[in-house]
């Protein structure tokens, strides 16, 4: 679980991301979910888009998601979504840690 104020951090960040990952007429499959977990592990932070044929609405589709992978909801706004995951991998830079870099002047805890 991510705190409001990282929450909010994430959803500034997202901002100029792209939709990596498209929903559609599928639904939510296991394919789209290893995909999208695939994405994860790499980027930690994604944004998501919902095709108009998939019949689903953003908000639903967000917590399928997120319970399946053990992700957060960051953002959900008309048919596009974002999702948060920790990495486990240890060759990338994590955004929280990046953030929390960023946002506090360069100044290591």
């Amino acid at each position: 679980m991510i705190s409001t104020k990282d929450r909010a951090k994430l959803r500034s960040i997202a901002h100029t991301y792209e939709p990596i990952v498209q929903i559609g007429k599928g639904g939510i499959t296991d394919a789209v979910v290893d995909s999208i977990a695939l994405v994860l592990d790499k980027r930690e932070l994604i944004k998501i888009r919902l095709l108009k044929n998939s019949g689903l609405d953003a908000r639903t589709a967000s917590d399928e998601v997120c319970q399946k992978l053990g992700a957060d909801g960051v953002q959900c706004i008309g048919n596009i979504f974002v999702i948060y995951k920790k990495s486990d991998r240890k060759d990338i830079n994590h955004i929280l840690w990046f953030m929390f870099f960023y946002f506090n002047g360069g100044k290591s805890i």
